[in-house]
């Protein structure tokens, strides 16, 4: 075990440089020595579960490997985990203070005078090509902003500057920063600071914190805006109006807002005495400056009618008595009489402004998964490896709940050799809990205050849910403005064939806008499932690849959708077949030309529309919110309800893991837990989860397809993960084990299905050819077959067949049939590409297994099976036909896909004699028919096809020139 120790009192450097130094070495775990910064304390309580922290008393000292020692050269600032100093391991240093001397028997140092250790660190990580995830890159900033004062100390050096850069890039949450940051106020400003915590004035509004005061001097007082962000912090509003009013009457006081420079002032200027009314002083101007955390809310909206702007989050307004609103409301004359006045109605329409809170019911997750107090601990820890969960709720008997046990109390447990002990005996038994009506700010403050991982929600006495710091992180996520950025302009793509980012995507936290551009037809019929939802009081979302073609088409007029995924989030209020069921049942009433296919393994239904005069073809997939597991690699996942988190958390990839709510309240709202918007704008698949490959290789295929599609390119790690994946051999032993067993399925079964689904799409889009490049490029094609890959001879192979594909396709002189005896022309090109790269593989048995396996339809595996019987034939065949007809009749004996795959692998002169074939002799007819014989006399039977047939042959040998020739032929041949 590598461990990286942070000394004692942590702060956000030593912490920033231990995370990032636990992604340089792989498979460290972190240990704060003891104690941390109020600060760094919080931050934790919060998000301790997104790094690799271990206990002090979890670590056992015979299964330490090296020591990392962060921020520190000093044995005394190690607390007890100095101890594990003497042992024989390898010890690396960093730290930026390089006057201090060092008691730490290191082998290795990395100590350089710059501002912060995390720099160093940051350093070797863009050295070794290693990106970050957001919230990562988040707590190395703060680090950096700490330790160097925002890059304003003196020790401060450029490669803090450029590690800061760096750290943005890999997406570091300006938003999170700026909340952990604590900034200071100038001298001349502390003391109205101190009048304004006297005067402010506070109330609670759907769990958000509402505060303002109002200043009074007779001059104009410049920076106000350090003082408003210095009482948020001291006060933890979430929004707050600072009110500025000076000038009175014999007084000509600056005006001015927070644009003007700060001027020098005199601090003994009189303030008010808060505790005496405002009104005996006609203050003549007034400042207003507004700042908001509050989701939805938009000071500059707010103020713009006053006169003032500015953004959403922060806004300002100068007034002065007797101005008159530019924009009045309801068209009414408004003149400022009162500056007092104006405050009380900028407070009463911001009001207005605050959405309701999420609450518990909102946000939790359902069902719950729990235990008995008697599961042992060992069974316990397999729960939370089935489902992914941080921690498990306890019930009794009767389904009270009794307990509950987080995954670091199963570790130590665990750890000390207590797998066989039952659950009760460590549990936590004082619960902190919380009703479904429990808003998010109350949820937050719980989990703060108390360092809880996980709420358990009770309805009176029965469980309904449980809210986590996950739940918690996503809807403050969702939340941040500077989290999910409004996206800038993007470039367009050249392929007309492809989508045009030639405009912003919307605000992405609300998709209204997007959702009117889809045909009206299709907003009726979301409009009338939501609502059928919310009869039932479940939520109803439109997620994946509809959302993301929404936000790609965001500069369309009409967005047409002719594939949708509804989610449904409801289960514990579900009849048995499912919400997803129940609801698309209600839905197939309302339209009952629409097609109902049930799945109720997998509590999902399909509605299908096939050339509606409305809906045109539209396919419409309705789930109940759902978690799966596999059981082992490439298998089929196990299906369990659960909530819409969970059911996007189970997806393959950032830009598909997208939902748009359509019920009410806060309809529109966008789900985006995986940063896909920003992947969208750059353009990059990037897939949810390391094993993502492991679990289902198909999804390498979808991945190609995503990427080929839109133009996008795999991010890095996402590569590695595939390779990862081939290169373990994994799918290559599946396909070796079955088949030592005799059996004639060779591969597990998510290949014999999804392999082929995916196989299907890749094949029958015109990127084909790309889409199988990249997939040769990762190795992927071993997927179908571990000999299978794009060779110069398979490419060949596959152009001529498209080639050949297109020609036959094509009706020749009115015909409908293909040569032959009537045989259809009709060629599935898709499958008859995926036969000649089959094909490939050079042992014919093998070909029959792989297409079975594949479950490609039976005149597809007989083709396969007989292809090497046919070669054989045609090569020993064709040489000596020396007429047409013998040529006509060897090809007249296959299906013209036969020919298709014989063509694309035969060579030139096998080539030359089936065009010959397709363009004249196959279409040559015969100078008589069965009517032209009865008219000679013949009588109908079996005489007949004998003598059509040898009349064909003669007129494509050319000894038949005209129909007279025809008929003498036939009666010296068959005389009456």
């Amino acid at each position: 075990m590598r461990l990286i120790l942070c000394h004692t009192t942590a702060d956000f450097d030593t912490l920033g440089a231990a995370i990032g130094l636990s992604r340089l070495e792989a498979g460290s775990r972190i240990v704060l020595s003891g104690g941390s910064h109020p600060a760094v304390r919080d931050f934790l309580a919060l998000y301790r579960d997104e790094f690799r922290l271990i206990e002090r008393r979890s670590v056992r000292q015979d299964q330490i490997s090296a020591i990392g020692v962060v921020d520190t050269q000093l044995r005394d600032r190690l607390g007890k985990t100095a101890e594990w100093l003497d042992l024989p391991v390898p010890i690396t240093i960093y730290d930026h203070h390089p006057q201090a001397e060092c008691d730490i028997p290191a082998q290795t140092r990395y100590v350089e005078a710059i501002g912060a250790s995390t720099t160093i660190v940051v350093e070797q990580l863009q050295a070794a090509g290693i990106a970050l995830e957001p919230l990562e890159a988040t707590v190395m900033a703060l680090g950096i902003h700490v330790d160097t004062g925002s890059l304003t100390f003196s020790h401060t050096h450029p490669r803090d500057a450029a590690a800061l850069t760096w750290l943005m890039h890999q997406g570091a949450h300006v938003a999170i920063v700026a909340d952990y940051l604590e900034r200071g106020l100038s001298p001349r400003l502390q003391t109205l600071l101190g009048q304004a915590l006297e005067q402010l004035h506070r109330e609670m509004i759907e769990g958000y914190v509402l505060a303002w005061v109002c200043l009074q001097t007779p001059e104009f007082m410049p920076g106000l805006s350090g003082v408003i962000a210095h009482l948020m912090d001291l006060t933890d509003a979430d929004a707050m109006f600072l009110a500025h009013q000076y000038g009175g009457e014999g007084e000509s006081g600056r005006e001015g807002g927070e644009e003007l420079q700060e001027q020098p002032i005199s601090l003994s200027l009189p303030l008010v005495d808060p505790k005496q009314p405002l009104r005996p002083k006609p203050w003549r101007k007034m400042t207003v400056i507004g700042r908001s955390r509050i989701p939805q809310t938009d000071l500059n909206e707010l103020l713009q009618p006053w006169g003032g702007g500015g953004h959403a989050q922060a806004a300002a307004l100068n007034v002065r008595t007797g101005q008159q609103p530019p924009a009045p409301t309801d068209g009414e004359e408004v003149t400022l009489a009162d500056l007092d006045d104006l405050l009380l109605q900028i407070l009463t329409d911001f009001r207005l402004q605050i959405p309701k809170a999420p609450t518990a019911r909102e946000l939790m997750s359902s069902p719950v998964r729990t235990i008995r107090p008697e599961t042992t601990i060992a069974e316990a820890q397999r729960v939370l490896l089935r489902y992914g969960h941080s921690g498990l709720s306890v019930v009794d008997a009767a389904g009270q709940l009794v307990g509950v046990i987080s995954r670091r109390d199963l570790d130590i447990a665990f750890h000390h050799g207590f797998s066989h002990a039952k659950v009760k005996g460590y549990m936590t038994r004082q619960l902190k809990t919380i009703a479904p009506e429990a808003t998010l700010p109350e949820i937050e403050s719980l989990m703060v205050t108390y360092d809880i991982g996980r709420l358990p929600v009770l309805e009176g006495d029965r469980l309904v849910g449980i809210v986590t710091r996950t739940d918690v992180l996503r809807q403050l996520y969702q939340q941040r403005p500077s989290a999910i950025a409004t996206p800038t302009l993007l470039d367009g793509i050249q392929d007309s064939t492809q989508p045009c980012f030639n405009r912003p995507f919307p605000r992405p936290w609300n998709l209204r806008v997007n959702l009117q551009r889809l045909a009206e037809p299709l907003q009726d019929l979301l409009a009338i499932a939501a609502r059928l939802a919310e009869e039932r009081g479940w939520h109803l979302y439109l997620v994946g690849g509809g959302v993301r073609d929404l936000l790609l088409a965001s500069g369309q007029a009409r967005v047409m959708l002719n594939d949708l995924d509804l989610v449904v989030d409801g289960y514990h209020r579900a009849a048995e077949a499912g919400a997803g069921v129940e609801l698309a049942k209600e839905l197939q009433r309302l339209y009952p030309e629409a097609r109902l296919e049930v799945h109720g393994k997998f509590q999902t239904a399909a509605l299908l529309w096939h050339r509606d005069p409305v809906l045109d073809s539209l396919w419409v997939d309705i789930a109940t919110a759902r978690t799966e597991f596999y059981p082992y690699p490439a298998a089929n996942p196990e299906v369990e309800a659960s909530s819409i988190q969970q059911d996007l958390y189970r997806r393959d990839f950032t830009i598909n893991a997208l939902a748009v709510r359509l019920t009410q309240p806060r309809a529109g709202d966008m789900l985006d837990f995986f940063g896909g918007v920003q992947d969208l704008q750059e353009k990059r698949v990037r897939v949810l989860h390391a094993n993502s490959f492991i679990e289902d290789p198909t999804r390498i295929y979808r991945g190609v397809r995503f990427a080929t599609r839109l133009g996008f390119e795999f991010d890095e790690q996402t590569e590695d993960y595939i390779r990862h994946a081939i290169a373990s051999g994994i799918h290559a032993q599946t396909h070796l084990q079955i088949q030592a067993q005799g059996q004639a399925r060779i591969v597990a079964p998510a290949l014999q299905t999804r392999l082929k689904a995916e196989l299907k799409y890749v094949l029958q889009t015109p990127y084909w050819r790309n889409a199988l490049q990249r997939l040769d490029d990762l190795q992927a094609l071993s997927c179908i077959y571990p000999t299978i890959h794009m060779t110069r001879s398979l490419w060949q192979a596959l152009r001529w067949a498209e080639w050949w594909i297109q020609q036959w396709s094509q009706p020749l002189d009115g015909r409908a049939l293909a040569p032959g005896s009537g045989q259809s022309a009709t060629i599935t090109t898709w499958q008859t590409l995926l036969e000649v790269i089959i094909a490939s593989e050079p042992q014919p048995e093998l070909r029959q297994q792989i297409a079975q396996n594949l479950q490609l339809p039976l005149e597809s595996i007989d083709r396969l099976t007989q292809l090497a019987t046919v070669e054989q034939q045609f090569a020993q065949t064709l040489p000596h036909c020396d007429r047409p007809s013998q040529k006509v009749g060897l090809f007249n004996s296959h299906s013209p896909s036969m020919l298709i795959l014989v063509a694309a692998r035969g060579d030139r002169t096998l080539r030359r004699n089936l065009w010959h074939y397709w363009q004249h002799w196959g279409s040559q007819k015969s100078w008589l028919n069965g009517s032209d014989l009865k008219t000679l006399g013949y009588k109908p039977g079996k005489q007949f096809k004998q003598i059509l047939e040898e009349v064909l042959a003669a007129t494509l040998d050319g000894e038949l020139t005209s129909q007279a020739a025809a008929i003498a032929y036939v009666r010296d041949r068959y005389p009456l």
